[in-house]
C-alpha cells in the first residue's frame, strides 16, 4: 500500500469473507499492510472454522450462506469469495468422481455463486474480489462476467509460489497488473524429516519414466496415469494443491533411489501460507487441539494462494 492509502484507512477496513474456509483473505489482508475494523465470515465446514478461529479468534462468524440476505452488511468496504470449485472443475476427487461436471448456469455450483451476487447486491461494497477455477466451462465463465460486470483476470501462482495453479479473479479493483515472477521451486518449500524419505522398490525401477516435470511410475499395473505415482523434481514447479488425497500427489525425487512424501508444512507453503498456519484449531468453547493430517491437507487445498490474493489488494486504493 502506499503512504497515501495507509493515513485514509488508518481505521481499517469492513470486510465480509464468504466461503471464508480457513480466513486466507485475512491473512492475505495483514500481508498486505491493510488493517480491519472488522470481519464477517460465512463458512459451515467444521475443521475449516477451527484453524481459523485458533488464528484470528476476533472474526465474526454466521455458518451458512443461504442463512441471511447480507443485507445487515450493508455498506462494507470488501467483500470476498470463493464458492466451491468442485462443481466446475475438471479435478475430481472420491467426494465428488460421482458428480456429474457441471458446464452451464445450472446446479448446485451456480446456486453458491448467486450467493455472492446476492450479497454484492445487497451490501454494495466498495470492492469485490470473487475467485474460483480456471477449468471451468466457457458459458459459466461469461455468465459470472456478465453477473458481476467485470470480465477475470486469469492469474497463475506459480508466478509468487512454487506450485502451478491457474485461477480465475473477478474484481472491481483497478489497474491490477500480473506480479513478478519470484521464480520459487520445490526446493525453496521443501523441510527436513527423515520418517517422510522413501526409497525405491522394483515397482518404481521397471516402471519409470522420466518426464519433463516429474518422474512417472505405475504401482497398480494400471498404466502411468495416477497423479500419485509421481516423483516431482527439486528444480521445477509442484503441482496445484489438490483439496484430497494429497499426501500421496505431491512426492518429491531427492536424487538416486530416493524420495519424499509431503508434510502439512510443504503445502502451507505452496499455498504461501505462514508456517504450521493448520497446525492447531479451537473450538467454540475455546479448547485449542492439534489438527489431523488429512484435515490440514483438506483445509489448506480449498484455500487461496496468500500471496496472489496480497498483490491483488495491494491496488485497492482507499
Amino acid at each position: 500500500m502506499t503512504e497515501n492509502n495507509e493515513k485514509n484507512n488508518s481505521q481499517g477496513l469492513r470486510v465480509l469473507s464468504l466461503f471464508d474456509g480457513i480466513s486466507c483473505g485475512r491473512v492475505a489482508l495483514d500481508k498486505a499492510n491493510i488493517p480491519v475494523s472488522e470481519y464477517n465470515a460465512f463458512e459451515i465446514e467444521e475443521n475449516a472454522i477451527k484453524i481459523s478461529r485458533y488464528n484470528y479468534p476476533d472474526i465474526k462468524r454466521y455458518g451458512d450462506v443461504f442463512s441471511t440476505d447480507f443485507k445487515d452488511f450493508n455498506g462494507v468496504d470488501l467483500l470476498m469469495g470463493g464458492s466451491p470449485c468442485q462443481f466446475w472443475s475438471k479435478a475430481k476427487c472420491n467426494k465428488t468422481a460421482k458428480l456429474k461436471r457441471e458446464i452451464d448456469t445450472e446446479g448446485e455450483g451456480w446456486k453458491l455463486f448467486q450467493k455472492f451476487v446476492e450479497a454484492k447486491n445487497n451490501t454494495n461494497p466498495k470492492y469485490f474480489l470473487y475467485e474460483n477455477n480456471y477449468g471451468m466451462a466457457d458459458e459459466i465463465q461469461d455468465a459470472i462476467s456478465e453477473e458481476l460486470g467485470v470480465q477475470p483476470i486469469m492469474i497463475d501462482s506459480q508466478l509468487l509460489s512454487a506450485q502451478r495453479r491457474k485461477r480465475l479473479y473477478w474484481t472491481n479493483i483497478p489497474n491490477i497488473t500480473l506480479p513478478d515472477d519470484k521464480g520459487l521451486l520445490v526446493k525453496d518449500v521443501i523441510c527436513d524429516d527423515p520418517d517422510l524419505v522413501k526409497y525405491f522398490d522394483d515397482r518404481i525401477r521397471n516402471t519409470m519414466i522420466k518426464c519433463e516435470n516429474y518422474i512417472k511410475y505405475d504401482l497398480g499395473g494400471k498404466g502411468h496415469y495416477s497423479q500419485q505415482d509421481r516423483l516431482y523434481f527439486l528444480d521445477k514447479k509442484a503441482p496445484t494443491v489438490p483439496r484430497c488425497r494429497t499426501e500421496t500427489k505431491f512426492n518429491v525425487w531427492l536424487g538416486g533411489e530416493k524420495y519424499k512424501k509431503t508434510c502439512p508444512l510443504e503445502i502451507e507453503r505452496l499455498q504461501t501460507l505462514p508456517d504450521n498456519y493448520t497446525e492447531f484449531g479451537m473450538d467454540e468453547s475455546g479448547n485449542v487441539k492439534a489438527m489431523p493430517k488429512t484435515r490440514r491437507f483438506e483445509a489448506i487445498g480449498n484455500g487461496w494462494t496468500v500471496d496472489v490474493i496480497a498483490h491483488i489488494f495491494s491496488f485497492m486504493k482507499f
